[in-house]
């Protein structure tokens, strides 16, 4: 009798996938490489990432590239942190195809330059070096773009750090149970950290960890580097549930909690010692020395002649020494450490819309437009036909407008030399230019305003409401734990809360409670007729969200978790304001840099450039001769100081303004990220504050000095010549 075999797996489907193939037709089940749960879980963390994804998966594939095994795990775990689907080649390969296709792009383009202009001599060798300084800004940008992302993923999850851990002991102390502490945590907690918290529940679910403890522990590894506290506190909440005693259960989950706050305070102590250097750096070669560099200009370039044209002087203060800025405090970013800083969600406010709305961008450009036209005035009057239609000259002399103690000076002053005009060089042209300076100031400082002035309104408000709240909060707990029930408890704190404003929430629950017959949860929570839709604040809902889990368990426990709360979110305001004013003095020592010094330096420096042109337009060099043509050749000094060859003023006028402008953009954002963390809202509206402040504090200072300038050339050379 021959043995019996059991088949293998390979031959049952080898022998039924016809019949299986015709059963479920398998050929029409599209290919996922993920459950469509865990897209759709994708697109809920962090849908703004999808386009970088994008551009890795396409333009990043096209090569695969080998790197160091050093290189990979640091990019790997930079795109874990950031949760970014892609191979640790991906980002490296994007980089570096940027980089070649901006510099085959720029080469085609000189060539293209060089041969219309008539051969391989006229090679435009100043526009290719810029371009490939643009194609290695962009290598630098693409290839720590990912580390950039996940820096700023994790500025923000780490500003969530103690908010988390509050809740979670908040949570143990009446319910050990670390997976609905954690579930808790993630309902409560805001984009990112939440997510985070889903995430650990996700892998548990589709079978990576077998135990929310494993998946905990392999979520906390990412923060080994960078918040060794917040994987010691989480430590010491894990060793609570094996603790048998209830009063060093409590202990432990306190220390817990006071462990983050000690370990937050004594880095963001450190940084604040640690950032001082590196942002006087960035002050003093960003700003101070180019500035001052600028004081040179014009005498440089008439000395120099055509070798400095003014699209230089845009192109090195427009665009290297504001990337070059853009670098160094790029580098302070990953100085900063976290748990400290905005947790709010901007996404969740309601009034997100008006941040997203384009409409004041179009309210700003036609505010702005007049400001525009007349500081495009010279170039109007100039090259258009506008004023021959309107019946007006071209230029003007002060004469002709009535300002003959000015000389006859032009008042826009262009200039013909060699069939080209060249200009403007008069100190009217230069002092409309300003305005075009102010209009783009203006522009961003008006839109941003509109978009972010209800919202830094409610912020205020909510803000206070909290502080308010949290001694109200003491007094409901209080009250629980003399024996009185929640339902009778916020009638009585609204009796002794009058003139703040907690007192309406708590009449609100309270009628809602009496009058119609609603639960303490449906009074505070209903969609229609809780008292948390007027009251949009985080803390407002956890704590009543504490109140209803933990009066499940008792009046005397509800009582502790809520004066729980009131104190650590006490301690929690004191650690604030200590590191506010450890930074308090970095921050305004930046600031005042940034609108006042550096806009009263290029001010003054565009004083000085108009008082140069001024002396070199005026001073007769023949009369000179008469006295000095024996020692001196007065041919070579008129050829030296050519007024045709330098840069106009009113061209170095609208470098300046932009160069400022694009300073206080990045400082801005830097102040605020080192003092708030990561904060698009609090960035916009400084930035839209400091960009009002800076440009009319140097629109003030340049109008004083070149027209105070210009009247004592006028008045000192009109004498001696």
């Amino acid at each position: 009798m021959p043995e019996y075999r059991k088949p293998n797996v390979d031959e049952i489907l080898k022998e039924h996938s016809a019949r299986i193939e015709n059963t479920i037709k398998t050929a029409n089940i599209e290919d996922f490489n993920y459950s469509q749960d865990y897209v759709n879980f994708k697109e809920e963390m962090a849908p703004e990432l999808s386009r970088y994804e994008r551009w890795c998966n396409s333009l990043g594939s096209a090569i695969r590239l080998n790197i160091s095994q050093k290189e990979e795990e640091k990019i790997r775990k930079n795109l874990e942190i950031a949760h970014l689907d892609l191979e640790p080649w991906q980002p490296l390969t994007l980089s570096i195809m940027t980089f070649i296709i901006v510099f085959i792009v720029g080469l085609l383009m000189s060539v293209s330059i060089a041969l219309v202009k008539g051969g391989i001599e006229n090679f435009p060798i100043f526009f290719f070096l810029l371009i490939v300084i643009f194609a290695l800004f962009l290598f630098y940008f693409v290839n720590g773009y990912s580390a950039r992302l996940a820096n700023k993923w994790r500025l923000k999850a780490s500003s969530q750090m103690v908010p988390a851990i509050l809740y979670i002991v908040i949570y143990m102390r009446h319910t050990p149970n670390l997976e609905k502490a954690v579930a808790f945590a993630s309902q409560h907690l805001q984009y990112p950290l939440a997510l985070d918290f889903k995430k650990v529940f996700y892998n548990v679910e589709i079978g990576k960890f077998s135990t929310i403890k494993e998946s905990l522990d392999n979520y906390l590894e990412n923060w080994r580097d960078y918040s060794t506290e917040f994987i010691e506190a989480f430590h010491l909440i894990e060793s609570t549930l094996f603790e048998p005693d209830d009063t060093a259960r409590t202990f432990t989950l306190e220390k817990a909690l006071q462990v983050v706050l000690d370990g937050v305070y004594d880095k963001m102590l450190k940084f604040t010692h640690e950032v001082r250097s590196p942002l006087t750096n960035v002050y003093m070669l960003g700003v101070v020395l180019p500035t001052l560099g600028l004081a040179l200009l014009p005498l440089a370039s008439t000395m120099i002649g055509d070798m400095l044209k003014w699209y230089h002087v845009f192109i090195l203060f427009n665009l290297i020494v504001p990337f070059f800025v853009f670098y160094l405090t790029d580098q302070i970013m990953f100085l900063r450490p976290g748990g400290y800083g905005e947790t709010e969600l901007l996404e969740r406010n309601p009034l997100y819309p008006e941040y997203k709305d384009k409409k004041p961008y179009f309210t700003a450009f036609f505010i702005c437009l007049p400001l525009f036209i007349i500081g495009l005035l010279p170039l109007i009057f100039q090259y258009t036909a506008i004023p021959e239609f309107l019946g007006l000259e071209k230029d003007y002399s002060f004469s002709q407008l009535g300002l003959g103690i000015l000389g006859n000076d032009m008042f826009f002053d262009f200039r013909e030399v060699g069939g080209k005009t060249v200009g403007p060089f008069g100190i009217g042209a230069l002092i409309l230019g300003i305005f075009f300076s102010l209009g783009i100031a203006l522009f961003f400082s008006i839109a941003f305003k509109k978009k972010t002035k209800n919202l830094i309104k409610e912020r205020e408000n909510t803000k206070q409401l909290e502080l308010e709240f949290n001694n109200s909060l003491f007094q409901l707990g209080n009250r629980i734990g003399n024996g009185t029930p929640p339902e009778l408890a916020f009638g009585k704190v609204a009796e002794s809360s009058k003139g703040l404003k907690t007192e309406d929430f708590f009449r609100r629950v309270n009628y809602n409670v009496m009058q119609m017959g609603l639960s303490v949860e449906s009074a505070i929570f209903d969609d229609k007729r809780g008292a948390l839709v007027y009251y949009p604040s985080d803390l407002i809902a956890t704590s009543m969200r504490v109140l209803v889990e933990s009066s499940k368990k008792g009046l005397s426990i509800a009582a502790s978790s809520l004066m729980s709360i009131s104190e650590y979110v006490k301690n929690i305001h004191k650690i604030t304001n200590r590191l506010r004013d450890m930074l308090a003095e970095i921050v305004s020592d930046m600031k005042s840099n940034m609108t006042f010094l550096a806009p009263l330096l290029a001010g003054i420096v565009i004083g000085l450039a108009a008082m140069i042109t001024s002396i070199l337009s005026r001073l007769n060099f023949i009369q000179l001769g008469e006295v000095g043509s024996m020692f001196i050749n007065i041919d070579s000094i008129m050829n030296m100081f050519n007024l045709t060859k330098m840069i106009p003023p009113y061209l170095l006028q609208i470098s300046v303004g932009i160069y400022l402008i694009e300073i206080i953009f990045i400082l801005s954002d830097t102040l605020v990220t080192i003092d708030s963390g990561e904060d698009k809202l609090e960035t916009t509206h400084k930035t839209g504050i400091n960009l009002k402040r800076g440009i009319m504090l140097y629109v003030l200072t340049a109008v004083v000095s070149i027209v105070s300038l210009f009247v004592l050339v006028a008045i000192v050379l009109g004498n001696l010549i």
